[in-house]
């Protein structure tokens, strides 16, 4: 029988890629390639300090390219910190964006780059498609892996004023170049190795579970959830082991190229809405609400979720449906204790007096579009509570 999700039109878009130990280097041939003459050199003060962005300089400076420095992001990028940084790329005349970190600084340099294009405040892109300028040539260097942000359309600033993360969907978003180096993610402690890792077994479950998925996007999730899950605890356990960092790298890679281009589901809507309301961990949310979603979602996409149980090495298909379910939001709920995530919802202070707005806030997140289901008020409440 033919597979109607083969013979469908899709499209998939990705940055070059320069992947592997040593692919830091490479910004100053990317900066000289794209006419650099001035670069903002978007990070924040955790990876300065960890000599990351000091290297990125001394690359740039070999190459005759001058630059200035915006550090003032934090995590869950603010409009405010958009708006500071576009400021100071028009004062500084600067020609060209280099992001260096985990999500949050390359989340404000696609943000900083629209707006400088646009001439318009970066409330105005969010949703899908409504970036009508490309930004100035981006490159973007992680230091985690997790975010996937170097690979994909997706940025995601918090509205202080309305306390809620707007997610600006786009393949004017896509970097131009994504310089992909294992070795820089060795500065990260268990805590943010865990968090991350589980955010990029996140994107790739929701991903392959998404109505939006390909065989193209398919190809890359399910080696994502293989890679992550089978590595992520290897670097956890051992923060020196190289390899085992760069199979994480290598999935989080491939779960970025599958969500960018599938796109998300439930788990990112719900997550979105507690980091707006809360500023909450991203990968944090996520983890704990992983097995809550994938329960729900499990009969919609039955076919699917087993095959990504047995990339995590669980074999379910000799059970009923429900049982499978059961099984593999069980196997989630063990990885992510066994990486220290021991914490629920209201150990972050949520309350079930919240849920009826984080619920509100859930249901207009444009990741919910491509959930195998459409959940109502109600059932974004019950999930939320699970995991309170």
């Amino acid at each position: 029988m033919s597979d109607p999700i083969a013979l469908g039109l899709r499209k998939f878009v990705a940055p070059e890629i320069v992947y592997g130990p040593g692919a830091l280097a490479a910004v100053r041939h990317y900066g000289a390639n794209l006419g650099a003459r001035r670069a903002l050199l978007v990070t924040d003060p955790g990876v300065r300090s960890a000599g990351w962005c000091g290297q990125v300089e001394s690359e740039l400076r070999a190459a005759g390219t001058s630059f200035v420095v915006f550090d003032g992001v934090t995590p869950n990028p603010k409009d405010y910190e958009v708006a500071a940084g576009a400021e100071l790329y028009l004062s500084e005349s600067c020609d060209v964006i280099v992001a260096v970190g985990g999500g949050s600084p390359m989340d404000c340099a696609k943000a900083i780059g629209v707006v400088v294009s646009n001439e318009q405040q970066v409330d105005a892109f969010e949703g899908v498609d409504r970036i009508e300028v490309p930004g100035p040539p981006l490159i973007c260097i992680p230091t985690t892996a997790g975010s996937s942000a170097d690979v994909s359309q997706f940025a995601i600033i918090t509205d202080t004023r309305r306390a809620t993360k707007m997610a600006i969907i786009s393949k004017a978003l896509v970097p131009d170049v994504a310089l992909v180096d294992p070795t820089t993610t060795r500065t990260m402690g268990p805590s943010l190795t865990a968090a991350t890792g589980l955010d990029a077994l996140c994107h790739a479950l929701e991903a392959y579970a998404s109505t939006a998925s390909s065989p193209l996007t398919d190809l890359h999730a399910l080696e994502a959830v293989r890679l992550v899950s089978h590595h992520l605890p290897d670097v956890v356990r051992e923060p020196d082991n190289l390899i085992a960092r760069d199979l994480v790298m290598r999935g989080s890679l491939m779960a970025g190229l599958a969500f960018s281009n599938a796109s998300l589901g439930l788990v990112h809507a719900m997550a979105h809405a507690l980091g707006g309301m809360l500023d909450s961990v991203h990968g944090e949310c996520n983890a704990i609400l992983l097995e809550h979603v994938v329960r729900f979602n499990y009969g919609a996409r039955a076919a699917k979720y087993e095959q990504a149980a047995l990339a995590i090495g669980l074999e379910v298909s000799e059970l009923p449906v429900d049982k499978q379910g059961e099984l593999l939001g069980q196997a989630l709920a063990d990885l992510r204790r066994s990486l220290g995530v021991t914490g629920t919802l209201g150990s972050m202070g949520v309350t079930l007096a919240h849920l009826p707005d984080l619920a509100a806030r859930a249901l207009r997140d444009p990741c919910l579009a491509t959930n195998p289901i459409i959940p109502d008020q109600e059932d974004i409440e019950h999930v939320y509570g699970q995991a309170l």
